[in-house]
């Protein structure tokens, strides 16, 4: 079974609609005591990741995630998600992540060239580092849909796909059972739930 994570940030109604797509048993929960009892684990996220960090420690869910990361549970961040999985963002500021990943989130406006607009918004060709994990059902430069104004930066050993936009960015990422995706899987058609298919089959 899976949870969604509502900690107040997220599009919560398309997740749980794709989930239900491919007959995959979900619930939105909003109890952190509940999060032991599923067996993957979905942290959605838009907007800034100050106001989100911010809401998720304060809804009690960040310490039972974090444990749930540790005990080898299979964990999904999406979007801003996957920007909170990291150690840090420099987003107006610097602002704790959940250190679940080693890395920080930084601007695109600081590797893409001017002239192309922030942030992102629409269609966009992954570059796979392999077909395993999330991506086993996905084909190479299949399309997924992005909005984002800032990128993931790690080590190289993290990065299991990259997008092309004026500059390789980060458009995903895994770290044993955690993974991340910058863009919105609920949101890009056939592509997008073949990678929530094989989330649930990690």
């Amino acid at each position: 079974m899976i949870a969604i994570i509502n900690y107040g940030v997220g599009n919560l109604f398309s997740l749980e609609s794709s989930f239900n797509a491919i007959n995959q048993d979900v619930r939105v929960i909003t109890n952190p005591d509940d999060l032991k009892n599923y067996d993957r684990i979905i942290l959605p996220g838009v907007g800034a990741f100050e106001d989100a960090a911010k809401k998720l420690f304060a809804s009690g869910m960040a310490g039972p995630l974090i444990e749930a990361a540790h005990s080898g549970k299979p964990v999904l961040g999406i979007c801003l998600g996957m920007q909170l999985l990291f150690t840090a963002s420099y987003e107006f500021g610097l602002h704790k992540g959940l250190d679940l990943i080693p890395g920080s989130v930084r601007a695109i406006s600081e590797v893409i060239p001017e002239g192309l607009k922030i942030p992102q918004m629409g269609w966009n060709a992954l570059n796979l580092a392999g077909h395993d994990g999330i991506f086993k059902n996905t084909p190479d430069y299949s399309h997924v849909y992005f909005v984002h104004s800032y990128y993931a930066v790690c080590d190289e050993k993290f990065i299991t796909a990259r997008t092309e936009y004026g500059a390789d960015l980060t458009a995903a990422v895994q770290n044993k059972n955690i993974y991340g995706v910058q863009f919105h899987p609920e949101k890009s058609g056939s592509a997008g739930l073949d990678i929530l298919r094989a989330f649930c089959e990690v």
